[in-house]
């Protein structure tokens, strides 16, 4: 119990101290207008009430990495929590808030298009056509992982008594290796990110989310009794390889893991509520504070999924008979019962689907910047729109653990970046704080990614080389990628662009 409470305090110490001390630099005026302010339209740029942007926020990171991500994790056992909670606090929550910080003192630019400000504009054109990728696998991810779940509580056999003999065999019947039900789920959660990518963000996606918010409280809540009653016993620490040997902690947890402690993703995601929020003053709550709430969640679903098993081998027994959808499902029944379970698997269906549909939000946004289309006009929305849907369905055809693999590499390879860019925010504004705010987080991202293409397996599509080799090269190129930066910081520096000039 000690370890979950001691992650617990951390986190919340983490946001009112190491956030508050983040925030510093950035300066926030509440007397400056924000873009939703100077900059309205009514679809995309469109003041919100602040309680209603956190939620949003929120829910737009927290799909289902801090979910899948900590139970797969926590295959390696409690040590899982390290990289939770102080991933969070020194790593994702200051990514996602310099992301948000940036892009309101950039009249609420997109993620590319801050890269291409401070790191030029190469960067510019190739994180963006990155991002567009990344956004399209996010949005795959994010069908078919609800979609999975859904079957799991409402199986063909229930709609069947519904309509009758033929019905079920039917919805069970298989297309491309999956049954028909699971393809119907999943055409009904791309209709509905059809309508939130193109309606304007206060018509549907302001309205809903905060319903969507009860059921993500009635999940965590649920859970977090059963671990302070006792009902879910919280495994001892240990920095042990608890997974396969084959398989050690260094670097494939922090993929593993992802969004339960830092995402490219966010990146993303900040920006749009960027241009929604009304004050400045509350850039801590809205950015930092969510990936905070976010890795809560992550440590709730490391703990019950190591306590629930008895530990790591129970565990790797369930995922080996299921998947992390069905550690999901027997975990909330489980522990809640059938009504609280079916409520708190509601509560996990919603986080993937509440980023999902802000993922090809944010592809037709990045889309529309590249290209100079305005979005006020809906023709313009659908001609970025469509294309985007149409390359998710076609990736739905590939096996969802290889979409999986690829999206978690992509999304640590964007925090990189953007830790990076955020380098340089930081560094025109204070000529100390940036080196460990951003850039040791940019050199310690930029060398696990690295790593995890040179030494994961050849099976994987990555080199499959010594990890003790992969490891040294990684490190020596993240270095190099630190000193790189020194250099460019000093020379921009000595043409009074930095660190006196703030943007």
């Amino acid at each position: 119990m000690w370890i979950f409470l001691t992650g617990l305090i951390l986190l919340v110490a983490g946001y009112f101290f190491y956030g508050k001390w983040v925030t510093r630099p950035v300066h926030p005026d509440p007397h400056r207008a924000t873009p939703a302010q100077t900059m309205a339209d009514g679809v995309d740029f469109v003041a919100m009430p602040t309680w209603r942007v956190y939620l949003v926020q929120l829910l737009n990171i927290a799909g289902l990495g801090p979910v899948f991500g900590p139970i797969m994790g926590a295959l390696w056992g409690p040590q899982v929590f390290l990289w939770v909670v102080f991933g969070a606090i020194f790593g994702g929550a200051v990514h996602d808030f310099l992301s948000g910080a940036m892009s309101i003192r950039n009249k609420g630019a997109g993620l590319p298009d801050l890269i291409g400000h401070y790191l030029g504009r190469i960067p510019r054109h190739l994180a963006t056509f990155f991002i567009l990728l990344l956004m399209v696998l996010v949005g795959t991810v994010f069908v078919k992982g609800p979609a999975a779940l859904i079957v799991k509580i409402v199986p063909p056999e229930t709609v069947g008594e519904l309509f009758g003999d033929g019905a079920t065999a039917w919805l069970s019947s298989s297309f491309s290796g999956q049954p028909m039900w699971l393809w119907l789920v999943m055409a009904c959660i791309f209709a509905y990110y059809v309508v939130a990518t193109l309606l304007p963000v206060d018509k549907l996606i302001g309205r809903i989310y905060p319903v969507f918010a009860v059921a993500l409280l009635v999940m965590v809540g649920g859970l977090t009794i059963a671990i302070f009653s006792g009902q879910i016993q919280v495994p001892e620490f240990t920095l042990a390889n608890l997974h396969p040997k084959e398989l050690p902690a260094w670097p494939l947890i922090f993929i593993t893991v992802s969004c339960g402690a830092i995402s490219g993703f966010h990146g993303t995601q900040s920006p749009m509520m960027a241009r929604c929020l009304k004050n400045e003053k509350h850039m801590r709550l809205v950015f930092y504070g969510a990936m905070i709430g976010e890795a809560f969640i992550a440590l709730v679903w490391a703990t019950a999924a190591q306590g629930y098993y008895g530990g790591v081998a129970g565990l790797a027994e369930a995922l080996n008979e299921g998947n992390a959808a069905t550690v999901v499902h027997t975990i909330c029944t489980g522990t809640m019962g059938q009504f609280g379970g079916f409520l708190a698997i509601l509560g996990v269906v919603v986080l993937p689907i509440t980023s999902g549909d802000t993922a090809f939000r944010v592809a037709r946004l990045i889309a529309a910047d590249y290209l100079k289309l305005p979005q006020k006009r809906i023709r313009n929305r659908y001609l970025i729109a469509l294309p985007l849907f149409a390359s998710s369905m076609a990736l739905n055809f590939i096996p969802f653990k290889i979409i999986w693999r690829y999206f978690g590499w992509a999304n640590q390879t964007l925090a990189a970046v953007t830790l990076w860019a955020a380098a340089v925010f930081l560094a025109r504004r204070s000529p100390k704080a940036w080196w460990l705010m951003a850039a040791l987080p940019a050199t310690f991202m930029t060398t696990m990614t690295i790593t995890y293409i040179l030494v994961e397996s050849r099976a994987n599509g990555c080199l499959g080389l010594d990890p003790t080799l992969g490891t040294l090269i990684g490190v020596a190129l993240g270095a190099m990628s630190l000193m790189g930066f020194v250099l460019y910081r000093r020379k921009m520096a000595s043409k009074s662009d930095l660190p006196q000039k703030r943007v």
